[in-house]
């Protein structure tokens, strides 16, 4: 199969496009023939070699956590799957920007979805979905998601929106109608939030979700007034201020739901933009300049 892939740690150049070993499913696990793969900060962190000592992979390595595409194979145990299926998820830390991938965590595809925009939904549904739930019921809440336009950020909100909340979003201004046509009220970040969002909320805020990881936790704690109701998926610093800080599983019924919500057109995956697997680099590149709105997929 074809397969980007890297044989060191370094920059975008360091992705080739090549000939792989077919991976095989596992028991519990479907192969699927990907349609797209999902192009997530933690890929380009990973290829970099940000993560090594943590998150250690073995040359040459395959990136890509998530994908989308027809299951080809059916491992020990899968039920309510067969080949044919049209299904999207997670694999382990890569793999996915291949021909062929192995999918621990699946769901269908929704039939309002494009096999690209589910591509793009399984770590950001699986990562804004851990937030969400650490912070409990959040009907009749209002959420503030700082960083409300990147894939786990238009994840959380549609979710939460979904879930009861009124949910305002921080974001560049570029991005405020998007954020209007995700359900959230819109501000921008960075010095004087508190005092905007008295404007936006005044009615004040329940609890926040931090996508961004850009510095700004110690004022989200002080804005929520309460340390247990602020989660991160991006700053560490967090445990030291009494915040949670999350992290996605591989959970199946996590992404039915949230293909539920897609169903009924409350969960709209956004894609900004689509490259070819032989543009993998400028795809690498374009996520590591950040800014995005919604996902990038890498197509096959």
């Amino acid at each position: 199969m074809r397969a980007a892939r890297f044989h060191e740690y370094g920059g975008t150049e360091v992705l080739v496009v090549e000939d792989a070993p077919e991976p095989h499913a596992g028991a519990g696990e479907v192969r699927v023939r990907v349609a797209a793969a999902s192009v997530n900060p933690i890929d380009w962190k990973v290829r970099a070699g940000y993560l090594k000592d943590a998150m250690p992979v073995t040359f040459p390595a395959i990136p890509g956590r998530d994908a989308a595409g027809v299951v080809d194979e059916v491992g020990e145990g899968v039920t309510g799957v067969q080949v044919g299926d049209r299904v999207w998820g997670l694999g382990g830390l890569g793999g996915a920007t291949a021909e062929l991938a192995v999918l621990s965590a699946f769901a269908p595809v929704p039939s309002t979805w494009t096999l690209e925009q589910a591509a793009a939904a399984g770590l950001a549904t699986a990562t804004a979905t851990a937030a969400l739930d650490a912070l409990g019921d959040l009907a009749g809440r209002t959420l503030l998601v700082e960083g409300a336009a990147g894939g786990v950020g238009s994840a959380a909100v549609e979710i939460a929106v979904a879930r009861g909340a009124t949910v305002v979003g921080t974001a560049s201004e570029r991005n405020h109608d998007f954020l209007r046509e995700l359900g959230a009220v819109p501000t921008t970040y960075g010095e004087g939030l508190a005092d905007r969002l008295a404007q936006v909320a005044p009615q004040g805020v329940d609890a926040v979700f931090d996508t961004a990881g850009s510095g700004s936790l110690a004022e989200l704690v002080a804005i929520v007034g309460d340390a247990s109701r602020v989660v991160t998926v991006a700053d560490y610093s967090a445990p030291s201020l009494g915040a949670q800080l999350v992290s996605a599983q591989n959970d199946s019924a996590q992404l039915a739901a949230a293909a539920a919500l897609g169903e009924q057109g409350a969960y709209t995956p956004r894609v900004e933009r689509t490259f070819g697997l032989d543009a993998v680099a400028d795809a690498h590149a374009y996520v590591q300049q950040g800014h995005t709105r919604g996902k990038v997929v890498v197509t096959l």
